[in-house]
């Protein structure tokens, strides 16, 4: 059963020029909220044609529904460029999928899914010594993944966004977001970013998070493996 979360409104949106480490260029509209339920400052970044044509008549998407990636706040992936997970490469290359056929790129404050920085980098000293990624979180009293996107779905609300083709590995956004009232028409894969630093990664990834990456069985061909840049398509 779906459930519509409190209301939340647009507060401001504003043009802001992006530039990658890779040197792709484009152009947003960033979004931010009033009353979103926990207080943080998410933002959405309105990219390509269709979201222009939001920002300037406020009714939404109103033909097919637009792609959207919700995207997890990775300070270490995402500024600094780890290559410890897929973050980065992942965020990035939203950005151009979305830039090239419209839709938004929802930009979540929930470091280390759900935990905090400071304990990601925890959980990262545990899986230094063996553990993976969901055994690290556990054994400092975490749950697996501690995200809720019950924000993600106020922010497509107040945007007029209520069906969404949703730009995602993980069935848990799609679940969460449908009971929220939000409905996912799609759920189109994104890129498989794999290397030799974040193979175990994502390999946890897709056994215990139950994540759909296409990861080759046994191990990553060398072709595989990139400099954590480069994407393989799944």
């Amino acid at each position: 059963m779906s459930q519509t979360p409190p209301a939340a409104t647009v507060r401001t949106h504003l043009t802001v020029p992006l530039r990658f480490a890779d040197g792709y260029s484009t152009t947003a509209r960033v979004f931010t909220f009033d009353g979103l339920v926990d207080g943080r400052e998410h933002v959405a970044l309105g990219l390509g044609d269709r979201a222009a044509a939001f920002s300037a008549n406020g009714n939404g998407c109103r033909d097919s529904p637009p792609l959207v990636r919700p995207h997890s706040e990775c300070l270490t992936g995402d500024v600094f460029g780890s290559e410890r997970c897929d973050c980065g490469a992942q965020m990035s290359h939203a950005v151009k999928r979305i830039a090239g056929v419209g839709g938004f790129l929802l930009y979540l404050r929930q470091e280390g899914r759900g935990i905090g920085l400071y304990a990601k980098l925890d959980a990262y000293a545990l899986q230094d010594a063996g553990m993976d990624t969901y055994e690290a979180n556990r054994a400092l009293g975490y749950a697996d993944d501690e995200r809720d996107y019950t924000v993600a779905a106020q922010m497509l609300h107040a945007l007029g966004l209520p069906r969404v083709a949703l730009l995602t590995n993980n069935s848990d956004k799609v679940a969460q977001l449908s009971r929220l009232g939000v409905t996912v028409t799609e759920q189109v894969p994104t890129g498989v970013h794999l290397s030799t630093a974040n193979a175990r990664y994502l390999a946890a990834k897709a056994r215990h998070g139950k994540h759909t990456l296409d990861l080759p069985p046994g191990g990553a061909p060398a072709e595989w493996l990139t400099d954590g840049s480069g994407a393989r398509q799944a």
